[in-house]
Protein backbone atom coordinates (compact mmCIF):
# COMPACT_ATOMS: atom_id res chain seq x y z
CA UNK A 1 0.00 0.00 0.00
CA UNK A 2 1.39 3.38 -1.00
CA UNK A 3 0.67 5.97 1.65
CA UNK A 4 -0.24 9.57 0.84
CA UNK A 5 2.41 11.64 2.63
CA UNK A 6 1.09 15.07 1.62
CA UNK A 7 -0.06 17.46 4.33
CA UNK A 8 -2.12 20.64 4.24
CA UNK A 9 -0.95 23.69 6.18
CA UNK A 10 -3.45 26.46 5.63
CA UNK A 11 -3.48 27.15 1.89
CA UNK A 12 -0.17 25.34 1.35
CA UNK A 13 0.23 21.68 0.46
CA UNK A 14 3.55 19.98 1.17
CA UNK A 15 4.42 16.65 -0.43
CA UNK A 16 5.90 15.29 2.80
CA UNK A 17 5.13 15.79 6.50
CA UNK A 18 8.58 16.43 8.01
CA UNK A 19 10.65 19.61 7.78
CA UNK A 20 14.05 20.68 9.05
CA UNK A 21 13.49 23.29 11.75
CA UNK A 22 14.89 26.80 11.66
CA UNK A 23 18.28 27.31 13.23
CA UNK A 24 19.34 23.66 13.22
CA UNK A 25 20.31 23.03 9.60
CA UNK A 26 21.95 26.33 8.68
CA UNK A 27 20.47 27.58 5.44
CA UNK A 28 19.88 24.09 4.07
CA UNK A 29 22.65 23.34 1.60
CA UNK A 30 24.86 22.15 4.46
CA UNK A 31 22.61 19.08 4.74
CA UNK A 32 22.57 18.19 1.04
CA UNK A 33 25.48 15.70 1.25
CA UNK A 34 23.55 13.69 3.84
CA UNK A 35 19.87 14.01 2.92
CA UNK A 36 17.82 14.25 -0.26
CA UNK A 37 16.35 17.65 0.61
CA UNK A 38 13.70 17.35 -2.10
CA UNK A 39 12.20 14.34 -0.28
CA UNK A 40 11.45 16.33 2.87
CA UNK A 41 8.44 18.55 3.35
CA UNK A 42 10.60 21.69 3.46
CA UNK A 43 13.75 23.29 4.77
CA UNK A 44 13.10 26.13 7.21
CA UNK A 45 16.05 28.50 7.04
CA UNK A 46 17.91 29.91 9.99
CA UNK A 47 16.07 33.11 10.93
CA UNK A 48 17.07 36.11 8.84
CA UNK A 49 16.85 39.81 9.60
CA UNK A 50 16.73 42.55 6.95
CA UNK A 51 20.37 43.26 7.85
CA UNK A 52 23.52 41.36 8.72
CA UNK A 53 23.67 40.44 12.39
CA UNK A 54 26.72 39.28 14.35
CA UNK A 55 24.92 37.33 17.06
CA UNK A 56 26.00 36.85 20.67
CA UNK A 57 29.46 36.50 22.21
CA UNK A 58 30.94 33.03 22.70
CA UNK A 59 30.43 30.52 24.19
CA UNK A 60 27.19 30.04 22.28
CA UNK A 61 26.28 26.40 22.94
CA UNK A 62 26.21 24.31 26.11
CA UNK A 63 25.27 20.59 26.14
CA UNK A 64 22.83 19.19 28.69
CA UNK A 65 21.97 15.52 29.43
CA UNK A 66 18.84 15.59 27.27
CA UNK A 67 19.51 18.48 24.91
CA UNK A 68 21.36 21.76 24.69
CA UNK A 69 21.32 25.42 25.59
CA UNK A 70 22.13 27.87 22.84
CA UNK A 71 22.60 31.60 22.64
CA UNK A 72 23.85 31.98 19.09
CA UNK A 73 21.85 35.17 18.89
CA UNK A 74 20.36 34.79 15.41
CA UNK A 75 23.65 35.44 13.64
CA UNK A 76 23.07 35.81 9.92
CA UNK A 77 24.08 37.51 6.67
CA UNK A 78 20.81 39.36 6.09
CA UNK A 79 18.02 38.71 3.62
CA UNK A 80 19.61 40.45 0.63
CA UNK A 81 22.76 38.32 0.81
CA UNK A 82 20.66 35.17 1.40
CA UNK A 83 18.50 35.83 -1.65
CA UNK A 84 21.50 36.51 -3.85
CA UNK A 85 24.09 33.99 -2.68
CA UNK A 86 22.54 31.30 -0.48
CA UNK A 87 19.08 30.62 -1.87
CA UNK A 88 20.01 29.69 -5.49
CA UNK A 89 22.12 26.63 -4.58
CA UNK A 90 19.46 25.56 -2.09
CA UNK A 91 16.83 25.70 -4.82
CA UNK A 92 19.13 23.64 -7.04
CA UNK A 93 18.84 20.75 -4.55
CA UNK A 94 15.10 20.56 -5.27
CA UNK A 95 14.21 21.63 -1.73
CA UNK A 96 10.99 23.37 -0.82
CA UNK A 97 11.99 26.44 1.19
CA UNK A 98 10.38 28.21 4.13
CA UNK A 99 12.14 31.47 5.00
CA UNK A 100 12.25 32.30 8.71
CA UNK A 101 12.47 35.99 9.58
CA UNK A 102 13.11 37.95 12.76
CA UNK A 103 13.50 41.53 13.89
CA UNK A 104 14.02 43.83 16.85
CA UNK A 105 11.10 46.10 15.97
CA UNK A 106 7.91 46.08 13.94
CA UNK A 107 9.74 48.02 11.24
CA UNK A 108 12.37 45.27 11.02
CA UNK A 109 9.71 42.62 10.46
CA UNK A 110 7.92 44.76 7.90
CA UNK A 111 11.12 45.40 5.96
CA UNK A 112 12.06 41.72 6.06
CA UNK A 113 8.66 40.81 4.61
CA UNK A 114 8.95 43.43 1.89
CA UNK A 115 12.38 42.12 0.90
CA UNK A 116 10.88 38.66 0.35
CA UNK A 117 8.01 39.85 -1.83
CA UNK A 118 9.88 39.03 -5.04
CA UNK A 119 11.57 35.85 -3.79
CA UNK A 120 11.45 32.84 -6.16
CA UNK A 121 8.33 30.65 -6.01
CA UNK A 122 10.34 27.87 -4.32
CA UNK A 123 10.08 30.01 -1.18
CA UNK A 124 6.57 28.84 -0.45
CA UNK A 125 5.97 30.40 2.96
CA UNK A 126 7.46 32.66 5.61
CA UNK A 127 7.84 31.56 9.22
CA UNK A 128 7.78 34.62 11.48
CA UNK A 129 10.00 34.02 14.49
CA UNK A 130 8.26 35.86 17.32
CA UNK A 131 10.66 34.77 20.07
CA UNK A 132 12.82 37.88 19.79
CA UNK A 133 13.21 40.83 22.17
CA UNK A 134 11.40 44.02 21.20
CA UNK A 135 14.09 46.63 21.69
CA UNK A 136 11.51 49.39 21.38
CA UNK A 137 9.44 47.85 24.16
CA UNK A 138 11.94 47.43 27.01
CA UNK A 139 13.12 44.06 25.73
CA UNK A 140 9.80 42.23 26.05
CA UNK A 141 9.58 39.10 23.90
CA UNK A 142 7.15 39.48 21.02
CA UNK A 143 5.72 35.97 21.47
CA UNK A 144 4.92 36.66 25.14
CA UNK A 145 2.67 39.59 24.31
CA UNK A 146 -0.66 39.14 22.56
CA UNK A 147 -0.82 42.55 20.91
CA UNK A 148 2.86 42.64 19.93
CA UNK A 149 2.46 39.26 18.26
CA UNK A 150 -0.67 40.40 16.46
CA UNK A 151 1.08 43.53 15.25
CA UNK A 152 4.12 41.67 13.94
CA UNK A 153 1.99 39.32 11.85
CA UNK A 154 -0.06 42.23 10.52
CA UNK A 155 3.17 44.01 9.59
CA UNK A 156 4.49 41.09 7.51
CA UNK A 157 1.70 40.79 4.95
CA UNK A 158 3.91 42.26 2.21
CA UNK A 159 5.85 39.00 1.82
CA UNK A 160 3.02 37.86 -0.45
CA UNK A 161 2.92 34.24 0.68
CA UNK A 162 1.52 32.22 3.61
CA UNK A 163 2.84 33.23 7.02
CA UNK A 164 3.42 30.93 9.98
CA UNK A 165 3.90 32.39 13.45
CA UNK A 166 6.52 30.61 15.56
CA UNK A 167 5.32 30.68 19.16
CA UNK A 168 6.96 30.35 22.56
CA UNK A 169 6.07 27.92 25.34
CA UNK A 170 7.41 30.40 27.89
CA UNK A 171 4.01 32.02 28.34
CA UNK A 172 0.72 30.89 29.82
CA UNK A 173 -1.00 32.91 27.07
CA UNK A 174 0.08 30.77 24.13
CA UNK A 175 -3.52 30.02 23.14
CA UNK A 176 -4.43 33.70 23.22
CA UNK A 177 -1.32 34.56 21.21
CA UNK A 178 -2.19 31.86 18.67
CA UNK A 179 -5.69 33.28 18.32
CA UNK A 180 -4.33 36.81 17.85
CA UNK A 181 -1.80 35.91 15.16
CA UNK A 182 -4.40 33.87 13.30
CA UNK A 183 -6.75 36.85 13.30
CA UNK A 184 -3.88 39.01 12.00
CA UNK A 185 -3.24 36.76 9.02
CA UNK A 186 -1.09 33.81 10.08
CA UNK A 187 -2.26 30.66 8.30
CA UNK A 188 -0.48 28.44 10.82
CA UNK A 189 1.48 28.48 14.05
CA UNK A 190 4.70 26.63 14.79
CA UNK A 191 4.65 25.18 18.31
CA UNK A 192 7.13 25.72 19.86
CA UNK A 193 10.41 27.58 19.99
CA UNK A 194 13.06 26.87 22.64
CA UNK A 195 12.44 27.20 26.36
CA UNK A 196 14.37 29.77 28.38
CA UNK A 197 17.24 28.16 30.30
CA UNK A 198 20.34 28.96 32.30
CA UNK A 199 23.42 27.01 33.42
CA UNK A 200 26.55 27.80 35.44
CA UNK A 201 30.15 26.63 35.10
CA UNK A 202 31.33 24.73 38.22
CA UNK A 203 34.86 26.13 38.01
CA UNK A 204 34.31 29.78 37.15
CA UNK A 205 30.82 30.06 38.67
CA UNK A 206 29.93 32.19 35.66
CA UNK A 207 27.12 31.38 33.26
CA UNK A 208 28.14 28.82 30.64
CA UNK A 209 26.94 30.97 27.74
CA UNK A 210 28.48 34.28 26.79
CA UNK A 211 25.09 35.95 26.67
CA UNK A 212 24.05 34.59 30.07
CA UNK A 213 20.93 32.54 29.48
CA UNK A 214 19.84 30.81 26.31
CA UNK A 215 17.23 28.68 24.59
CA UNK A 216 16.82 25.09 25.76
CA UNK A 217 15.98 22.42 23.20
CA UNK A 218 16.16 18.67 22.85
CA UNK A 219 14.37 15.47 23.81
CA UNK A 220 13.44 16.56 27.34
CA UNK A 221 11.21 19.36 26.07
CA UNK A 222 9.18 17.08 23.78
CA UNK A 223 6.25 16.60 26.21
CA UNK A 224 6.10 20.38 26.71
CA UNK A 225 5.87 20.90 22.95
CA UNK A 226 3.23 18.18 22.56
CA UNK A 227 1.17 19.83 25.31
CA UNK A 228 1.44 23.21 23.57
CA UNK A 229 0.25 21.68 20.29
CA UNK A 230 -2.62 19.95 22.09
CA UNK A 231 -3.77 23.08 23.89
CA UNK A 232 -3.67 25.30 20.82
CA UNK A 233 -5.47 22.69 18.71
CA UNK A 234 -8.15 22.15 21.37
CA UNK A 235 -8.89 25.86 21.47
CA UNK A 236 -8.45 26.57 17.74
CA UNK A 237 -9.21 23.33 15.84
CA UNK A 238 -9.30 25.06 12.45
CA UNK A 239 -5.81 26.56 12.81
CA UNK A 240 -2.97 24.59 11.21
CA UNK A 241 -0.14 23.73 13.61
CA UNK A 242 3.42 22.67 12.90
CA UNK A 243 4.75 20.65 15.83
CA UNK A 244 8.39 21.09 16.82
CA UNK A 245 10.30 20.31 19.99
CA UNK A 246 12.27 17.20 20.84
CA UNK A 247 11.21 15.31 17.69
CA UNK A 248 13.85 12.63 17.12
CA UNK A 249 11.88 9.53 16.08
CA UNK A 250 8.87 8.51 14.07
CA UNK A 251 6.85 8.03 17.25
CA UNK A 252 7.73 11.54 18.41
CA UNK A 253 6.23 12.79 15.15
CA UNK A 254 3.14 10.60 15.59
CA UNK A 255 2.57 12.15 19.01
CA UNK A 256 2.58 15.61 17.45
CA UNK A 257 -0.05 14.54 14.92
CA UNK A 258 -2.18 12.91 17.62
CA UNK A 259 -2.07 16.19 19.57
CA UNK A 260 -3.34 18.10 16.53
CA UNK A 261 -0.34 19.01 14.38
CA UNK A 262 -0.63 19.20 10.60
CA UNK A 263 3.13 18.66 10.07
CA UNK A 264 6.30 18.44 12.14
CA UNK A 265 9.78 19.88 12.21
CA UNK A 266 12.98 18.20 13.38
CA UNK A 267 15.41 20.51 15.14
CA UNK A 268 18.09 19.72 17.70
CA UNK A 269 18.30 16.05 16.68
CA UNK A 270 19.92 17.26 13.44
CA UNK A 271 22.98 18.44 15.37
CA UNK A 272 23.65 14.85 16.45
CA UNK A 273 22.67 13.27 13.13
CA UNK A 274 22.27 15.29 9.92
CA UNK A 275 19.98 12.52 8.63
CA UNK A 276 17.57 12.90 11.55
CA UNK A 277 14.72 14.53 9.62
CA UNK A 278 14.85 11.89 6.89
CA UNK A 279 14.93 9.12 9.49
CA UNK A 280 11.96 10.58 11.36
CA UNK A 281 9.99 10.81 8.13
CA UNK A 282 10.84 7.22 7.17
CA UNK A 283 9.86 5.91 10.61
CA UNK A 284 6.64 7.93 10.58
CA UNK A 285 5.61 6.51 7.21
CA UNK A 286 6.54 2.98 8.32
CA UNK A 287 4.43 3.34 11.47
CA UNK A 288 1.42 4.53 9.50
CA UNK A 289 1.85 1.91 6.79
CA UNK A 290 1.93 -0.97 9.32
CA UNK A 291 -1.39 0.25 10.67
CA UNK A 292 -2.87 0.55 7.18
CA UNK A 293 -3.33 4.30 7.52
CA UNK A 294 -3.68 5.61 3.99
CA UNK A 295 -2.86 9.28 4.58
CA UNK A 296 -0.47 10.88 7.04
CA UNK A 297 -3.01 13.67 7.42
CA UNK A 298 -5.43 11.12 8.91
CA UNK A 299 -3.26 10.69 12.02
CA UNK A 300 -4.74 13.69 13.76
CA UNK A 301 -8.19 12.11 13.53
CA UNK A 302 -7.17 8.93 15.39
CA UNK A 303 -7.94 10.38 18.83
Amino acid sequence: MKIDTSVQIGSLTLDAPVMMASGTAGYGTEMAPFVDLSALGAIVTKSLAPYEWAGNPAPRVHPTPQGMLNAVGLQGPGIEYWLDKVLPPLIDTGATVICSIWGRSLEDYQLAAEMLADAPPEVVAVEVNLSCPNLEGRGSIFAHDIELSRNVIAATAACGRPRWAKLSANTDRIVDVAHAVHEAGAEAVTCVNTLLGLAYDPDTLATTLGAGGGGYSGRAMHPVAVRAVHDVHAALPDLAIIGVGGVASGWDAVEMFLAGASAVQVGTATFADPRAAANVQRELVEWATKRKIRRISDLSALV
